[in-house]
């Protein structure tokens, strides 16, 4: 009984050790994950027209990853990322056809490299948490929703990201992947629109797959 038990532990013990030599072989991983961005609505400083509120739609969002693995252990994992998350077009709303104040929409490109730290790298599940920070740049539309000349322009300025996730291993080395992350930004310039405040939440809830190799 002895014998077996203590057969059981060093076949355990080397599997671990096998999977975590296999996980540091392959370092590297590209991913993409598709998803929405949520954005509070935020009222308008002063406004006395018909909705006072700039409000947001949930803007679609494509987000596209690479990551190295720096640091390879059974229990844990760091790696170095690069996040870019495009937000092809964000479309707010305020005002009325007599106070035209937002324009009819804006566009969010954010690039944040980060530390990642995932739990139990070599497992079929890892959960993960990410730090970073980087720009992000907002480009304006060149007329008002309700019409007439934007007098906003296109921005870019400090970003700072943090995000959760989970990973799940599907075959060999392609992992699906959830997460939100958020893309602490500027605001846009929307001088119409004043809010009193120079920085926003973007929430990023997406999925989408990686391979590592």
């Amino acid at each position: 009984m002895l014998v077996k038990r203590l057969g059981i532990a060093i076949l355990s013990v080397a599997t671990v050790l096998a999977a975590s030599a296999v996980a540091q072989d392959e370092k590297n991983e590209v991913g993409a994950v598709i998803g929405r961005v949520f954005i509070s609505d935020q009222p308008i400083t002063g406004a006395t027209y018909t909705s006072p509120t700039i409000s947001y739609g949930k803007g679609l969002t494509f987000e596209g990853e690479y990551a190295r693995r720096v640091l390879v252990t059974p229990i844990y994992a760091i790696s170095g990322e690069v996040v870019l998350a495009y937000d092809a077009k964000e479309k707010p709303n305020a005002g009325d056809y007599a106070n035209s104040v937002v324009p009819q929409g804006y566009k969010n490109l954010f690039v944040t490299p980060a530390v990642r730290a995932n739990l139990f790298p070599t497992t079929a599940v890892s959960p993960w948490a990410s730090l970073g920070a980087g720009f992000g740049h907002i480009s304006e539309y060149p007329t008002l929703l309700y019409g007439g000349a934007n007098p906003g322009k296109s921005t870019t300025g400090f970003v700072f990201q943090w995000g959760l996730g989970l990973d799940v291993k599907v075959w060999k080395q392609l992992s699906m992947r959830g997460e939100m992350r958020d893309f602490w930004s500027g605001e846009p310039d929307f001088p119409l629109a004043p809010t009193g405040k120079t920085r926003q939440h973007n929430y990023f809830v997406g999925g989408g797959a990686f391979w590592r190799f």
